[in-house]
């Protein structure tokens, strides 16, 4: 369990009341008077982050008012909570009512708690939440856990996170939970039929490499998780621009969401047969990389034109998901920080995904917004699978033209999906660019939690 929750009820825990601008003057009613004047005398309206601590007279902290959003708000923030570990003095706390949403509020205080201290010192608060009635801690903490290696592996830059420590990383987790591993390296690639994985990666000087591991029961369903693992993106020969290329150490940000909903999923014993695919490769420049127009084969056979060396996280995970695909699983999963269509679209806090199975659609949709792991679906659309033919191969990566950019990097995909019962894609984006309650700036955890509840239900 995390250290962030107290593992009993303490007596001594202060209280927290939370509050809302309509709702502030009935609990106004309710304090001592020294505490109502100690109030009006900072102007506390309840507004939504607001934050006082009360005092008791011997000058201790008695009790925390903290302001929520209204609820017919026109955008509130269910995790609102989160601002709390940055706000609170050092202690043991207790929630004193009910947020709107109890669960989301106590996953949000631990969200919102998270320092990145690998390289300078970053104590986290040292405060400690006691857990209130109902609530599945445990199940909680596995999803901060989760969220904290996304984040962690996503922040760290890109010297100290090639595609070796990404695969450490991996090797790690699957140690952890008893799964069965092995990664292919570098030349090997092409010798076991990869030869789009290691086309990205060959013009770097650190091998590039697929990682594979399985966990659970062969005989439970199959889900398989792929995930893009390009652990610095110069762009290739199509050069980025450096305000491009600044946060590209996140362009593994699909790797690193895999790896925290594998956690949660191996954390919680569901009941499946789990693959994790990572293609983790970094795409440099160099005499020997992909140039623009060159041709490759592919691991299912379609010989791929480059339209464009940038477009390179389709083409990786291509490979993954044909070698996936060949077990014909139940379910197939992608995460990848794929295009700048997508957040162009829909912004950085809300990634598209993309499904024909209409089921699954809708499942995502809801446990997405019943976990406040915000998606939106967009459609696979046919007649724009024109625009992926080439003139010399059997499909170009990157089509000429701005239009729709995450949709035919979708239909690229799919071209190498066939037998799996059901596929589903996500165009993450893994960074939070201007901090908020409880996500901090940088590295994100993204669908994961959304995932995770739909295959809970699916395969508690």
């Amino acid at each position: 369990m995390s250290s962030l929750f107290a593992t009993a009820a303490e007596p001594t825990a202060v209280p927290i009341s939370f509050v809302t601008r309509s709702g502030w003057e009935a609990l106004r009613a309710t304090l001592p008077e020294v505490a109502q004047r100690f109030a009006s005398a900072h102007g506390y309206s309840g507004k939504p982050g607001q934050f006082l601590a009360l005092p008791t007279p011997e000058g201790d902290i008695g009790a925390a008012l903290f302001g929520l959003d209204q609820p017919d708000a026109r955008a509130p923030d269910p995790f609102r909570a989160g601002q709390l570990p940055g706000l609170l003095p050092a202690g043991t706390y207790r929630f004193a009512n009910a947020p709107h949403d109890t669960r989301l509020a106590v996953l949000a205080f631990a969200l919102g708690a998270y320092k990145f201290g690998r390289y300078r010192k970053a104590e986290p608060p040292a405060v400690k939440l006691v857990p209130p009635e109902g609530i599945d801690i445990a199940a909680i903490a596995r999803a901060v856990e989760a969220a904290t290696l996304a984040r962690d592996l996503i922040n760290t830059p890109s010297n100290d996170m090639g595609p070796a420590e990404l695969a450490d990383a991996a090797q790690a987790l699957a140690q952890r939970f008893g799964a069965e591993f092995k990664c292919i390296v570098g030349d090997e690639l092409v010798t076991q039929n990869f030869p789009l994985i290691h086309a990205v990666g060959m013009a770097a000087t650190r091998a590039p490499r697929l990682i594979d591991f399985t966990w659970g029961d062969p005989a439970h369903p199959k889900v398989t998780l792929v995930g893009k693992g390009v652990c610095f993106d110069t762009g290739g020969l199509d050069l980025k621009p450096s305000s491009a290329m600044l946060i590209m150490k996140k362009d593994m940000g699909g790797a690193a969401n895999v790896l925290a909903l594998a956690s949660m999923i191996m954390g919680a014993k569901l009941k499946l047969r789990l693959r994790v695919l990572i293609p983790a490769v970094e795409n440099a420049v160099a005499g020997n990389a992909m140039r623009p127009l060159d041709i490759f084969p592919s691991r299912k056979g379609p010989t791929v034109e480059i339209g464009n060396t940038d477009a390179e996280g389709r083409l990786v995970l291509a490979d993954a998901l044909a070698l996936a695909d060949e077990e014909a699983p139940d379910l197939l999963i992608d995460l990848g920080t794929l295009t700048g269509a997508a957040r162009v679209a829909l912004g950085p806090d809300l990634p598209p995904y993309y499904t024909n199975d209409e089921a699954l659609a809708r499942d995502v949709a809801r446990c997405a917004t019943a976990e406040n792991d915000p998606l939106w679906r967009l459609p696979l659309w046919g007649p724009y699978d024109s625009w992926l033919d080439s003139k010399v191969a059997n499909i170009n990566n990157a089509p000429s033209g701005g239009f729709a950019g995450s949709i035919t990097c979708a239909l690229f995909l799919q071209r190498f999906v066939e037998s799996a019962k059901s596929w589903l894609h996500v165009d993450i984006y893994g960074w939070t660019p201007k901090a908020k309650p409880a996500r901090p700036e940088g590295g994100e955890c993204q669908a994961a939690r959304a995932i995770f509840a739909l295959l809970s239900e699916r395969y508690g």
